[in-house]
């Protein structure tokens, strides 16, 4: 079960929803960026996994603001490439989340990061940024280009979960950011699937009809197992 979680990134309001692990201890919080289609049920759906299976508090983080949703391919796609010509305006909204999560009374402090897509974009420009406190961030199926790579040493701890045969991000995009870690010194994990294309986690995909983008069971539960192992790694529990 997730509630509605309300937080601000300046003067813009933004509408998650946020699910807590049972009992009343504090404990790590992750907040969950979505692909372009805005908080849904994948990324809420998410959130409660994070509680209920990890003990996590999960944050469907609101990217856009004002609950936002998008209908379609044709609409998202714009508004993603102009979010993503906005590195600083990622950090900013996305760190918003982070911000509000590290100020839940349950929250012990340690935060990080999981997206989907475009979320995988976002929590990879997180890392760059080295947002404060920000120990840990998961991609999967994520744009891997960046307007602005990385030039300072990556604090946060990447896992990087592809699909090797995704047409969107291509072999040399791969190589780039592979390159772009290794010049920030990152400890940054990336795991090709074979098999997996785009957006191999999400089973609604397949309704779309997007060539290229299609769900693949078998690489949605390993790269959710290897989330979580990182992600204990990274709090070191």
């Amino acid at each position: 079960m997730t509630e509605l979680f309300d937080y601000r990134d300046g003067d813009v309001p933004c509408r998650g929803r946020i699910a807590l692990p049972e009992g009343r201890g504090r404990c790590p919080a992750i907040a969950v960026f979505a692909d372009l289609g805005g908080v849904g049920e994948q990324t809420i759906g998410r959130a409660e996994r994070l509680a209920s299976e990890f003990g996590y508090i999960g944050l469907a983080a609101d990217l856009y603001g004002e609950g936002r949703s998008v209908q379609s391919i044709d609409e998202g796609v714009p508004l993603v490439q102009s979010w993503l010509a906005e590195p600083d305006r990622i950090v900013r909204r996305a760190g918003a989340a982070l911000d509000a999560l590290a100020r839940h009374p349950r929250c012990d402090g340690r935060l990080a990061a999981i997206g989907f897509c475009f979320g995988g974009a976002v929590v990879l420009e997180l890392a760059r940024a080295n947002h404060p406190d920000y120990r840990a961030g998961v991609s999967f199926h994520g744009n891997l280009a960046t307007a602005r790579p990385g030039r300072a040493a990556i604090e946060a701890s990447l896992l990087v979960c592809h699909g090797a045969e995704d047409p969107f991000v291509g072999q040399a995009e791969l190589k780039a950011f592979l390159d772009e870690m290794a010049a920030c010194r990152a400890d940054c994990q990336t795991i090709a699937y074979t098999g997996a294309a785009h957006s191999f986690t999400n089973p609604a995909i397949d309704a779309v009809g997007l060539a290229g983008a299609f769900y693949h069971g078998r690489t949605d539960e390993r790269s959710w197992r290897a989330m979580g192992l990182h992600l204990r790694e990274a709090f070191g529990n």
